[in-house]
Parts: C-alpha cells; sequence; structure tokens
C-alpha cells in the first residue's frame, strides 16, 4: 500500500504526505479553478521542484493527503496550516483537486476528521479558517460541519480583475460537541 490510514472516516482516509504525489498536486495547483480559489493564481504558476520541497518539509508534520477508501486514490490536500499550542488554536485548509470529485462530501468527510482530531487529540479550544466569499461551495461545506462567520477582511485579494473579501469562519469545540449530540 502507498498510503498509511491515519484518520479514517466512511469513504475517505488522511495518509502523510507522499513525495511521490507532488506531480499530481502540481497540476491541480496550475488549474486557474483551483488556485484562483485557493488564492495562488497570483503568485505564479506551481513547479514540481517547489511543491517537493513543500511537502518535504511537512513531512512528519499535520499536512495530509486526502485517499478514497475504496481504490487509494488521491483526492486532494487538508491539514492545519498552523497550530497554536498554547492558545489551543489551529487554521485548517483542505482542497479537492479532481473536478469530477467536487460535490461529493469527501472534502466535509475530511474536515470532520480533522476537527475530531483536533479536538479529542489535540485538545484544541478553536479551529478556524479563511476562505474567499466567491467561494460559495466551499462556504457551504464549512457551513455543513460546525463552521460558522466571525469576520471579514474586505477587498484583501485581486483577483480576476476584481477585489475579493477573505471570510474568516470558526469552530468552538462546545459547538462541536454540541452538534455531535
Amino acid at each position: 500500500m502507498n498510503y498509511f490510514k491515519n484518520l479514517v472516516g466512511e469513504r475517505i482516509y488522511l495518509s502523510p504526505m507522499r513525495p511521490e504525489d507532488a506531480e499530481q498536486y502540481c497540476v491541480w495547483l496550475n488549474d486557474l479553478e483551483i488556485a484562483d480559489k485557493l488564492g495562488s493564481a497570483a503568485r505564479g504558476s506551481m513547479t514540481l521542484e517547489a511543491e517537493r520541497k513543500w511537502i518535504s518539509e511537512r513531512a512528519g508534520s499535520y499536512q495530509y493527503a486526502i485517499v478514497r477508501a475504496c481504490d487509494d486514490a488521491l483526492l486532494g490536500n487538508c491539514g492545519f496550516n498552523e497550530i497554536d499550542q498554547a492558545n489551543q488554536t489551529a487554521e485548517v485548509g483542505i482542497f479537492i483537486g479532481p473536478h469530477g470529485e467536487w460535490n461529493k462530501g469527501y472534502g466535509a468527510e475530511a474536515l470532520r476528521l480533522l476537527l475530531k482530531y483536533s479536538f479529542e487529540q489535540l485538545n484544541l479550544h478553536s479551529v478556524t479558517l479563511r476562505v474567499f466569499a466567491f467561494n460559495e461551495r466551499a462556504i457551504a461545506c464549512y457551513k455543513k460541519v460546525g463552521f460558522s462567520e466571525y469576520g471579514r477582511q474586505h477587498e484583501s485579494n485581486f483577483i480576476n480583475g476584481a477585489w475579493q473579501d477573505h471570510v474568516y469562519m470558526e469552530l468552538l469545540r462546545a459547538d462541536w460537541l454540541r452538534q455531535r449530540k
């Protein structure tokens, strides 16, 4: 098996990222529809060398490949961009690469696995994320798993000829526990 089942859900599991997957991540990260939603298109193209370096620098960290359980297909990436243990907070990020796998609930399931891990294992108090306001599909996913908006940075990024807002969302452990009952 090429992946390791670190955090296991019903249809997917999260595995440590593999350097061999750098080329596939580059394909996805150079797809303008994905890059715009991540805010990376304006920074230029992602090179294979840069992606390999990014993966190797995060080896053993809290970055995961999202893998479909039935066929071990790589679907994307998720993880903690930043963890502040002293204040028990973290910021998460996620993307699903193949367009044909969007809107199938894989992102929500991956986030649920990360949230369970963050609140039950890492003892975090809150998890945050940020998303562009135009990414309505992602916002709907985040709300579905319990996140709520707590702020907005207006006109923070210039994307495709227009200024875009960043939406800041959070989920507190108490709210997560309430949802699970």
